[in-house]
């Protein structure tokens, strides 16, 4: 067998297999930079939590709407988004710290989720939830993932140095900006944002796990940040 037939002919002769490897691709360039964010800021387990939060909104979404691309999105994108909020507030409420907080509601999440999808009655597999079925992406998912990740560059790049100056010295930025927190929910929404888009395509689990093992591998072979964004990206 040639290398053509190998590596590039089923992605000419089939469609559904090019959908996949543009899929995976564009997620790669939108998940493996706020990997690398989340890293270097020593959160990255905060993106597994959040990657768990997505389930139960996107499980209501499946049980309001069914297999809906929209509903079961706009579902795990609230929920995502709450729960890092609701981490947020309570860790600044209470003696807990944020790590802390994001583990608990961690847990409560992918509980609840699970429980939602079991306890339907549906003949959907919680294994869809949690793997996803990267053979399965259509246009519509292709145009979600595409746009999540044209707006987590363009983001980025527009709060590039903020978010950068706060990875390595949280409290000299909070001294000098005023909008430390801001920044910070900011960069959360992003976090929850990839993962929504790559939900589908990948499942909640190995959408973190797309998102940070470039990320980790990169570290190994560079300390240079641009170049960090450049290899986990590749």
């Amino acid at each position: 067998m040639s290398f053509y037939q190998f590596f590039i002919a089923p992605f000419t002769e089939y469609d559904f297999l090019l959908r996949a490897l543009l899929a995976c691709i564009a997620i790669s360039l939108g998940s493996t930079p706020i990997g690398t964010l989340l890293l270097l800021r020593r959160m990255s387990l905060m993106g597994d939590a959040l990657s768990h939060a997505v389930l139960p909104g996107a499980a209501i979404g499946y049980l309001i709407a069914g297999l809906s691309l929209m509903a079961m999105t706009v579902g795990g994108l609230i929920a995502g988004l709450l729960i890092a909020l609701l981490a947020g507030y309570t860790s600044r409420k209470t003696i807990l710290q944020e790590d802390a907080t994001l583990a608990g509601f961690f847990i409560l999440s992918l509980a609840l989720g699970g429980l939602i999808v079991t306890a339907s009655g549906s003949t959907v597999d919680l294994m869809h939830f949690l793997f996803g079925n990267i053979l399965a992406v259509d246009q519509n998912a292709l145009i979600l993932i595409a746009g999540a990740t044209t707006l987590t560059l363009v983001t980025l790049s527009l709060i590039y140095r903020p978010i950068i100056i706060e990875c390595f010295d949280r409290s000299f930025f909070h001294t000098i900006s005023g909008y430390g927190q801001l920044y910070h929910f900011l960069f959360l929404g992003l976090v929850v944002i990839n993962l929504v888009a790559a939900f589908q395509t990948l499942g909640t689990l190995l959408a973190f796990g797309l998102m940070m093992l470039p990320a980790i591998v990169a570290r190994l072979w560079s300390r240079n940040i641009a170049s960090l964004f450049f290899i986990a990206a590749g």
